[in-house]
């Protein structure tokens, strides 16, 4: 996702909190992940009653303990210990007795997916038109929530049929596949609001576009209203893309491309064979028959 800046220049801050945001920016962390470090160094000053530059690994441990103890989830624990040991090792230069802020290793469990059926419900209960496109473009491209409220008008390529995903997670750029009936979902959409910018604009302004709190609000309507009795998230959608494409026999290396979860090379290392797999395979719109014919969204 883009980069932005969490301070404008102007702003005092702690001298501490300064150097961290920089050494965030110089590694090209993304906003939401220096907002989330931040709040988690935060937590654990407040905890230890300390000043920012005394903290250890052990009042790391202590901070990490009194989560665990409150019922905290793994997976928040182990983002705080991971931007713990980032404040430690990098801004504070302390690398001693970092590897006793450990990250917990987590249950693996079954994610939930949506039968085709149930998929058809939820876009068709979205409240609106627009939610309506997005959830569609959840799962029809596999796409994070994240990087469905970051399209752009100009990310359509009704041409070759794809959507550009930029700045995906890890910063990586990829192609999702778009079939015809969602191209005409989201032709029929832009034709609503045209928008210049954003794909889906914020009602605040046709230069911002949905927050992706907004969009999981608007998930969670449809579902109530599809009456579904799964606990189902928007990255539900992408699950279910993944083995709804499994289930219809598309090898396992391509959906890994396809949703940049791994590496995948063809045995030949040839970029064209891998971007010919990645781009052959129908999407999940097109394969649970939605191929329908459509016109061309605008090239601006």
């Amino acid at each position: 996702m883009p980069r932005a800046r969490l301070h404008p220049p102007d702003t005092p801050m702690h001298p501490i909190r300064k150097r961290m945001v920089e050494d965030m920016e110089l590694r090209g962390f993304c906003a939401a992940t220096q907002t989330g470090y931040l709040r988690a160094v935060r937590q654990c000053i407040q905890f230890t009653k300390k000043r920012p530059e005394d903290i250890s690994a052990d009042d790391a441990r202590g901070f990490l303990l009194h989560l665990q103890r409150r019922g905290v989830s793994v997976g928040s624990i182990n983002s705080a210990s991971v931007a713990l040991r980032f404040y430690l090792r990098v801004t504070l230069a302390k690398p001693f007795g970092v590897e006793r802020v450990p990250v917990i290793k987590d249950a693996k469990k079954i994610p939930i997916v949506l039968t085709p059926e149930e998929v058809a419900r939820l876009i068709a209960m979205a409240p609106g038109l627009k939610y309506r496109a997005a959830l569609s473009v959840a799962y029809g491209a596999g796409l994070r929530a994240s990087e469905v409220v970051h399209l752009k008008v100009s990310d359509i390529d009704s041409v070759n049929m794809t959507l550009r995903i930029e700045n995906g997670k890890g910063g990586k750029d990829r192609l999702a596949k778009l079939s015809p009936h969602l191209l005409a979902l989201l032709r029929e959409w832009w034709l609503k609001c045209r928008s210049k910018v954003w794909l889906f604009p914020s009602r605040n302004g046709v230069l911002q576009h949905i927050t992706a709190r907004q969009f999981s609000r608007a998930c969670i309507m449809a579902v109530e209203a599809a009456k579904i009795d799964k606990h189902v998230t928007l990255h539900t959608q992408r699950h279910s893309f993944a083995t709804h494409l499994l289930e219809s026999g598309t090898d396992i290396r391509v959906i890994q491309v396809m949703l940049r979860t791994t590496t995948y090379r063809p045995q030949s290392g040839r970029r064209e064979e891998r971007s010919a797999d990645l781009l052959s395979v129908s999407s999940a719109m097109r394969r649970n028959g939605g191929d329908r014919g459509a016109s061309l969204l605008p090239k601006s």
